[in-house]
């Protein structure tokens, strides 16, 4: 059986670890959100942590995420001290016992949803992204210069009819869902600060980016190697350019980019199945294989695209990712591994419906992270992991 983790987002966090150690979890993935990006992760901080989750039978087995700051992204500002400080956060974390750590690269926002509570027929709520609203956001909100190009007539129409039906109250809740959720924490950013962000990448295409990630993985992934530690990039969420601004790990050919610019298992990737299926181009099992030595931790969800560029959060064993082939390759390569004397993969089950009693509770201050949807998508994937073991899987 693969590892199985939960997300925590810390003391905050609206689901206890009681909870997750109840839903069967071994280990939790985590990060210390109370410490701005950029910032030196101490040791005693780092232990503070694995004490608390010793306490309730778990260990921390995966770092989500270690935040790589604007300036290091944009190499302006702060950022040669932000990457020492990145490089020395490796190193205590790996002397606390935690070797995977995950990251991401998406410029200015993070994640991207238009609704964090869409109703679906059966009453539960998911994530859901539709391009129209988005383009409503840009244009309307944002004001972007020659966001309108980035769009079909189509998508301008709906998205005109879209801003139109908002109030005062639902344009302010519109544009806080999109500009303010970022992992485990709330930056309070607002439209002027997204504006002043985007104005730091005027000069940097893709190519750019790509050089300065490169220039990053350079000095930190050597580290790594020398704490016996993986460094996992997270897929662009969803893997397509958006604000104008270009996504550099959406898609095979990325990876094995990014592969190529150290070229160690300290420099791996976090495979997850759910960012990834946003992406029409994007076949996971094919991804599978090709990244098979560098796949140390994954997410596993899927997603429902729609005609319209629209996609919305599956139910774990349903949507764009044939999840029993996705479990079945991973399930092949841990086996290898541990033959070989390596290490186990770390899954977890990613984002979950709002469901059942969760809906009657206020709205988590970490959409996608209630309890209830997250604990069925574990016990959906744990008994698919049993079916394919012990069941005459190919």
């Amino acid at each position: 059986m693969l590892e199985e983790g939960f997300r925590w987002y810390g003391p905050k966090d609206e689901v206890s670890l009681d909870f997750i150690r109840q839903a069967g979890a071994e280990s939790v993935f985590t990060s210390l959100h109370e410490i701005p990006y950029g910032e030196l992760w101490g040791k005693d901080a780092i232990m503070e942590r694995v004490r608390e989750l010793g306490e309730h039978g778990l260990r921390w087995s995966v770092v989500e995420s270690l935040p790589v700051s604007e300036d290091i992204k944009t190499r302006t500002g702060d950022y040669l001290r932000h990457i020492q400080n990145y490089k020395q956060s490796i190193r205590n974390l790996a002397e606390c016992g935690i070797k995977i750590i995950i990251y991401n690269f998406m410029p200015v926002l993070d994640w991207i949803r238009t609704d964090l509570h869409w109703r679906l027929p059966d009453g539960s709520t998911c994530l859901r992204f539709d391009p129209a609203q988005f383009a409503a956001f840009e244009i309307y909100l944002l004001k972007r210069a020659g966001a309108s190009a980035d769009y079909s007539p189509d998508q301008l129409e709906r998205a005109e009819k879209f801003f139109k039906s908002l109030d005062a109250e639902s344009k302010i809740k519109f544009e806080r869902s999109i500009i303010d959720v970022f992992p485990g924490c709330s930056m309070g950013l607002g439209i002027e600060d997204v504006r002043a962000m985007l104005a730091k990448y005027a000069d940097i295409d893709a190519p750019k980016l790509r050089r300065h990630l490169e220039l990053f993985l350079k000095e930190v992934a050597p580290v790594a190697e020398e704490c016996g530690a993986h460094l996992a990039i997270h897929p662009d969420d969803p893997p397509f350019n958006v604000l104008g601004l270009p996504r550099i790990a959406s898609r095979l050919s990325d990876f094995q980019k990014i592969i190529s610019f150290y070229d160690s298992p300290a420099n791996s990737v976090c495979l997850c199945a759910g960012s990834l299926s946003a992406g029409p181009e994007n076949d996971i099992p094919q991804m599978i294989d090709a990244l098979a030595d560098r796949i140390f931790t994954v997410h596993l969800r899927s997603t429902q695209r729609e005609p319209d560029g629209s996609f919305y959060e599956a139910g774990h064993l349903e949507g764009s990712v044939p999840m029993p082939l996705v479990v079945e390759k991973l399930l092949k390569i841990q086996r290898r591994r541990v033959a070989e004397g390596g290490e186990r993969i770390v899954f977890r089950p990613d984002h979950g419906r709002d469901m059942a009693d969760d809906l009657l509770k206020p709205p988590t201050r970490n959409p996608g992270y209630s309890y209830i949807g997250r604990m069925k998508g574990l016990a959906e994937i744990r008994g698919l992991e049993r079916g394919i073991l012990f069941g005459g899987g190919r």
